[in-house]
């Protein structure tokens, strides 16, 4: 699995006085929720998380503090409603052994006889949330399209197998083969002949 580093200063001081003290100095204040109900407050700067806050991947977050290095998931984000600006991170410390909750993203992969034949691929949804513990966590979750001829759809049922728990319906379609109008007129033309 990818990870990414984040170097942070711990914070002395927590509350709202505190936090807006911080974004004024242009740092972010973050919480790494810990597994014995330990919480640690610290700050980080926009640059120090702008890859992983903005990018479609899934990583696995290694937190620097104090010469300390704790493997974690970004749990929670809040931006500001108008400015976007990060107002805050949550973190979640990951426990070798311990289940812990995740949103994985979707790779599609195959080319479809239905896309090949004129349909149109519609993906449904991007990530799955899955329950797992840290050591079976993937990248992505590949998704075979090969098989869908047109007007068909792969499910969360139809998955394989992956070494964790799925937590979304086992009826949500992932991705389908749409039938373009164009190809629906020419086969309503081809049946009244």
């Amino acid at each position: 699995m990818k990870t990414f580093t984040i170097d942070g200063t711990p914070r002395t001081e927590v509350g709202k006085k505190a936090s807006k003290a911080d974004r004024v100095a242009g740092r972010i204040p973050c919480v790494l929720y810990g597994s014995s109900n330990e919480t640690v407050h610290f700050t980080t700067t926009i640059s120090d998380v702008r890859k992983l806050v903005y990018s479609p991947e899934f990583y696995k977050v290694v937190i620097n503090l104090n010469g300390k290095s704790t493997d974690s998931l970004m749990k929670d984000i809040a931006f500001h409603p108008t400015t976007e600006e990060i107002l805050h991170i949550d973190f979640h410390e990951l426990v070798p052994g311990s289940m812990v909750n995740a949103e994985i993203p979707i790779n599609i992969v195959g080319s479809s006889e239905g896309v090949r034949v004129g349909g149109k691929l519609l993906v449904k949804v991007r990530k799955l949330k899955v329950k797992s513990t840290p050591e079976a966590l993937k990248d992505a979750i590949d998704v075979d399209i090969s098989s869908l001829k047109l007007g068909q759809s792969v499910k969360v049922k139809d998955l394989p197998e992956q070494g964790f728990q799925i937590i979304n319906a086992l009826s949500i379609p992932i991705a389908s083969i749409e039938i373009p109008r164009a190809l629906r007129s020419a086969g309503a033309k081809a049946e009244k002949k």
